[in-house]
Formats: C-alpha cells, structure tokens, sequence
C-alpha cells in the first residue's frame, strides 16, 4: 500500500488526537514523545523519507546529501537517536527542503538555523535547537531504511502526521483502518458537541455516544 493522495487528504482533515485515540482503540503505538514545532502552526501529513545518523568513526565523512533523493510531499524523517548535542539539519537543507516542496522534516535530535527555518516558514518538528554542527561528529548510517522515532519504528513510506499537539506515525498498511476509525471517533465527538448545544449535560452527552470507549480496544 502507498501513501496516495487521497489518505494524505483525508488524514489532514483530521487532528493528531484523533488520529492517536484511533491508534489506541486498534492497538498501534504512534505517538513521538518530546517533539515538538520550530515553526508554530503548521500541520503536514506525507510519506515518510528515512535517514539514519550514527557517531562517526575514526574516518570522517562527507555531509549527508539526503535531500537530493526526497520528492515532492515527502516528510523527511532523521534518527539522530535523540542527540541533542549536535545538529544534522541547517539552512542550506531548509532552503532546498523548501524549493523541493518537502511536506516538512521531523527529527529525533535538534536543528540550528532556527531564524532561517522560521524565515522560510518551513515545518519542522524537533527536540530543540542547537548550534553545534553534526559534521565530523555523526555519519548518515543508512537512507530508506527503517528507522525509530523517539522508540518508534518508522519504515519508509509510513504516514506522517503532525500539528500543534505532536507528531504520529501512521504504519502505511493500517492506514486505512485507522483513517476509518479516526472518522468514526471525529464524527462522535461532532455529535456530543451538538447534543450540548441542544441542551444535554456533558455526562448525558458522553454516556449517549458511548464516549468512554471510543479509543478502548475491543469495544
């Protein structure tokens, strides 16, 4: 299964809390921990573009020119195992991320450049910002290769989402179920709202659409 257009459209119609309770209901862990935006209120969802960092050895390397490979809508997704102590994404990336129309980029570790980033309001997700370069300190390990998130598993191609709440990774093949449940869950929550406006209390409202077990598996 590919990440068509058509679950791209339908999963940014959605929030990430949403989408996360539909997780839950069907037992799939998503949610990135401690990520979070460069660039205040933006919201992507595209396939994922893996890339692996790794402590570079006693050869040094080249810069990791990634980016080359990525296409339109992508979302660049770099393991840098949660460093916080050098960068693996800088202005010179931003700028072409952007000229390339990559969805945005999500990061397990930090970026510099912020000004930058935020100048060409490019979406990015991260740990934080640092201005110590990743050159002759991390190597690209791998690219297109499964990777992990904050514990994660990312393969290439998985959904991923992300807004003012955090990010998720949505497995490619259980995408439609989710999108199915996700709707099933925005749907009630619509209908509570309504039936509040109509005059119900909360309890009566939630206890009516069987609020409680909208994210419970098995019910």
């Amino acid at each position: 299964m590919k990440a068509t257009k058509e679950f791209v459209d339908a999963f940014m119609k959605l929030s990430t809390p949403t989408v996360s309770d539909a997780m839950d209901k069907l037992g799939i862990r998503g949610g990135c921990e401690g990520l979070m935006p460069i660039v205040v209120g933006k919201k992507f969802v595209g396939p994922a573009f893996t890339v692996k960092f790794i402590p570079v050895g006693t050869v040094k390397t080249k810069a990791g020119d990634f980016i080359d490979e990525a296409k339109e809508g992508d979302v660049i997704v770099i393991d840098n195992a949660g460093r916080t102590w050098c960068t693996v994404w800088g202005d010179i990336l931003t700028y072409v991320a952007v000229k390339k129309r990559i969805a945005g980029t999500v990061i397990d570790g930090v970026c510099r450049d912020v000004d930058g980033i935020r100048e060409l309001d490019y979406p990015m997700y991260t740990k934080g910002h640092f201005m110590v370069t990743g050159k002759d300190r991390v190597m690209m390990e791998s690219m297109n290769e499964p990777v992990s998130i904050c514990d994660v598993q990312v393969k290439p191609g998985d959904l991923v989402m992300a807004d003012q709440s955090g990010v998720l990774i949505i497995p490619i093949d259980k995408a439609e179920e989710i999108l199915q449940t996700a709707v099933m869950i925005n749907e009630t929550e619509e209908k509570i709202i309504e039936e509040i406006k109509n005059g119900s209390t909360l309890v009566a409202a939630r206890k009516k659409l069987k609020y409680d077990t909208l994210q419970r598996p098995g019910e």
